[in-house]
């Protein structure tokens, strides 16, 4: 019998193919302030469902599999899969669509359907037991675990690009990482395999393109022109595809919101239309049938004594469309930050046993990064950035992703017991690898 996997998503955008962690995991350059109330994973007893967990439907064949504990810490930008030129035919960019037309209903669910795909991801998870033999002395033995993650996408050209959420394809719950077998079911249940142009796991942002022609792309609008309160309509997929396209309905709660999620920052679209596991990726329309954010999360569980309900975020289609250019045009998205070093934390029982301060110690240094630049050594132990204490690799992170590429930052380090301040100038991260 299938199960559903827990679909928490606890390290987004950390792991990688060696079984290591990023210290420098990349997020999108620090955004200017905006006055909006701002929503901080830090609340208590309230828990941010990630993009992982909220918006895609996994599931997995066995539901057992072994905790893995690992301690040592890697950078790894994002991983690309095309370097090809883009000619943005779409319009996201320069010709965002514009109109006066108030549409009802009906007429948006129309206009968009053709234009929303189902997508569906297989993946392979190899963990290991050690088959109820631990307390005799046996060994751990690989175990293989096939899974299924279905989510939403918008076509974005007729030729056959399409968008989606990242996590979508790729997985960082369980490991599997990139998905290697990804089909699309467009609207009349048409399914093409999908080949993946690229992908920011930091900002979940996929795209995708199949082999079709005089598909429906579709219209996008300006998400900077919408207005708290505004009407919108969702489309996607909840569950998988029993319930394929269906349609709830809201208004935009919030704008501007400055969401963290597993350390990572993003400025989203507050909506109080229902977002389930499986419209990850799909539309968020306007009251002109023109997509104004990606659906990729939702807060979930409680606070205090009161239920939490409707409170889901989209990604705004400005900020899309710069991705998908980037994307397209680089392989990657221009402008995020990035230290060069490996590392891993140092808790206060490794600091009391090996005499070191709490903070994030660094295992190596990549040549000719901006740390190398800036001095820092194997051995040096990070304790504060840009004036910031941090203590784990998550808080370093969160703290650097607030910058851009370019920046000068201070970073505070312990060396042989000595306290030192440097000046940071930090990196472009660039990889264009698949």
């Amino acid at each position: 019998m299938n199960n559903q996997f827990d679909n928490n998503y606890n390290n987004f955008n950390n792991y990688s193919e060696d079984n290591t962690f990023s210290c420098d995991a990349n997020a999108k350059p620090a955004k200017k302030n905006h006055t909006a109330a701002k929503v901080i994973a830090g609340i208590m007893a309230v828990a941010l469902i990630s993009t992982g967990s909220v918006s895609v439907y996994r599931v997995f064949e066995n539901k057992d599999s072994s905790t893995k504990v690992i301690t040592q810490y890697v950078e790894k930008p994002l991983s690309s899969s095309s370097n090809a030129a883009y000619a943005d035919p779409m319009g996201m960019i320069e010709n965002i669509e514009t109109s006066n037309d108030v549409l009802s209903t009906e007429q948006i669910v129309e206009k968009l359907l053709p234009s929303v795909v189902g997508i569906e991801s297989e993946f392979t998870v190899t963990t290991q037991s050690n088959g109820g033999m631990f307390m005799f002395g046996g060994s751990a033995q690989p175990s293989t675990q096939t899974g299924t993650a279905t989510g939403t996408g918008v076509v974005i050209s007729e030729d056959g690009y399409i968008v989606t959420n990242a996590h979508v394809i790729y997985d960082t719950d369980h490991g599997a990482g990139l998905s290697k077998n990804i089909s699309v079911i467009l609207n009349d249940d048409t399914k093409y395999d999908a080949e993946v142009i690229g992908y920011d796991t930091d900002l979940d942002i996929a795209v995708l393109k199949i082999k079709a022609e005089d598909l429906t792309a579709a219209q996008f609008g300006d998400s900077d022109q919408l207005k708290q309160g505004e009407s919108v309509v969702a489309i996607g997929n909840p569950l998988g595809f029993q319930l394929k396209n269906t349609v709830t309905t809201g208004v935009i709660s919030g704008l501007d919101r400055d969401v963290t999620i597993n350390d990572k920052s993003m400025t989203l679209l507050q909506t109080d239309a229902a977002i389930n596991s499986g419209n990850s990726g799909g539309p968020l329309i306007n009251k002109y049938g023109q997509v104004i954010g990606i659906n990729s999360s939702k807060m979930s569980s409680s606070y205090s004594s009161a239920s939490i309900e409707n409170i889901g975020f989209a990604i705004p289609s400005n900020e899309v469309s710069k991705i998908v250019k980037d994307i397209m045009d680089y392989g990657y998205v221009t402008g995020k930050p990035q230290l060069g070093i490996s590392c891993q934390d140092v808790d206060e029982y490794t600091a009391a046993n090996f005499r070191l301060p709490v903070g994030i110690y660094v295992t190596s240094v990549t040549e000719d990064s901006a740390a190398e630049k800036a001095g820092l050594k194997s051995g040096d132990v990070i304790t504060a950035f840009d004036g910031q204490d941090v203590s784990t690799y998550e808080e370093l992170n969160a703290e650097k992703n607030k910058h851009s590429a370019g920046d000068t930052v201070e970073i505070t380090f312990s060396r042989n017991g000595e306290e030192q301040t440097i000046e940071v100038t930090l990196d472009e991260a660039v990889n264009k690898e698949k």
